[in-house]
């Protein structure tokens, strides 16, 4: 039975390594503490972690699916040179501008600290000091001999950014993988609210892999699962300074409901109306581009599937020290139990013809 809590749970996926491809050992660690809070558990073959909380009452039950990705950005090895520096290319979206200077872990035959390396701003040319470091110039320094580096790391080996996580003041917190292993999280605090619930629909709590190159986890999982409603779990742009305010969400003001061609609005309905009656604070997030989440690859599965995203605001996002608010993630949490709770075959059947 899962006994911990959201921070200690939180703090076990993030310190995992698990760039988009392999996220075998967070799958490993992700089920192993949910263990008691889900009937069944199982890996297809793509990598998704599927967690099944069957529904009391007479059959059928509906389907409901939770996905959050649990993979993230990295770098992989693209040629060793002669003096040990490990050349590198990007997995998913990753902006260069933070490389120089981050520590990183190399998943060689065994597992190496290592610094990503630039040029001096001493030595560059005239206007390189204004421009983002080019990939073929930056580099990962495990401080290794070229024969050593030859022995140990080949191309095609993962790194991954080095960082513990860190509690900051009152309920914040950061590390790397927070996207979206906060929407881990997210599913973590649900299954723990319905522990005390009683509901009829089947909950599927996919942690889904390969996000970040083009949501194939979802896309296959969903197609598996055929759920009568879908809800994606991802973050959202958090409020910093130097984002604009039309642009993101704020912090510790509960999670964002997402709007737009890629929601049902029955379901963005239901999920702002269970939070008014229980005074769930939340925020309604303007989603106009279906890309870019789970969402999308469950929208489109088969032959369509009614779909809601809920997103957790997250600042610093694609660096090493994301950060969250752990009590957005305990509120999106209560907020999709009751959802579930809630959830019956006159409702499913209301959303094929609104």
């Amino acid at each position: 039975m899962a006994t911990i809590g959201l921070a200690e749970f939180l703090s076990s996926i993030i310190s995992e390594p698990g760039a988009s491809g392999h996220e075998d050992k967070v799958a490993a660690v992700a089920k192993k503490k949910m263990s008691g809070l889900f009937d069944e558990a199982r890996t297809d073959a793509l990598g998704n972690l599927i967690m099944l909380k069957r529904g009391i009452g007479r059959a059928p039950h509906p389907r409901v699916m939770l996905a959050a990705h649990m993979d993230e950005i990295g770098l992989m090895v693209t040629k060793i040179e002669d003096q040990g520096c490990l050349r590198v290319t990007q997995i998913g979206g990753i902006d260069r501008r933070i490389l120089p200077g981050l520590e990183v872990t190399v998943y060689g035959r065994r597992k190496l600290p290592g610094v990503v390396g630039a040029k001096p701003p001493h030595v560059q040319d005239p206007g390189e000091r204004e421009k983002s470091v080019k990939w073929e110039d930056l580099y990962v320094d495990a401080g290794l001999t070229g024969d050593e580096a030859r022995e140990l790391v080949q191309v095609g080996d993962i790194i991954t950014f080095a960082q513990t996580p860190i509690r900051l003041q009152g309920k914040f917190m950061a590390g790397k993988t927070m996207d979206d292993r906060a929407g881990v999280g997210v599913m973590f605090e649900c299954l723990r609210t319905l522990r005390d619930m009683r509901h009829h629909a089947d909950v599927y709590c996919v942690a889904t892999v390969q996000e970040e190159v083009g949501v194939r986890g979802a896309t296959t999982s969903t197609y598996g699962i055929v759920p009568d409603v879908g809800i994606a779990i991802d973050v959202g742009f958090g409020d910093q300074s130097s984002v604009p305010e039309y642009q993101s969400i704020s912090m510790d003001k509960g999670p964002g409901i997402s709007i737009g061609p890629a929601v049902h609005p029955v379901i963005f309905e239901r999920l702002k109306t269970i939070a008014s009656e229980l005074e769930i604070p939340v925020q309604t997030d303007p989603s106009p581009y279906p890309g870019g989440t789970d969402a999308f690859a469950i929208q489109i599965a088969r032959g369509g599937i009614p779909t809601g995203l809920v997103s957790i605001p997250l600042r610093y996002m694609h660096t090493a020290v994301e950060t969250v608010c752990l009590a957005d993630i305990e509120r999106a949490g209560r907020l999709l139990a009751e959802f579930i709770v809630r959830l019956d075959k006159k409702y499913v059947e209301g959303l094929k013809c609104f």
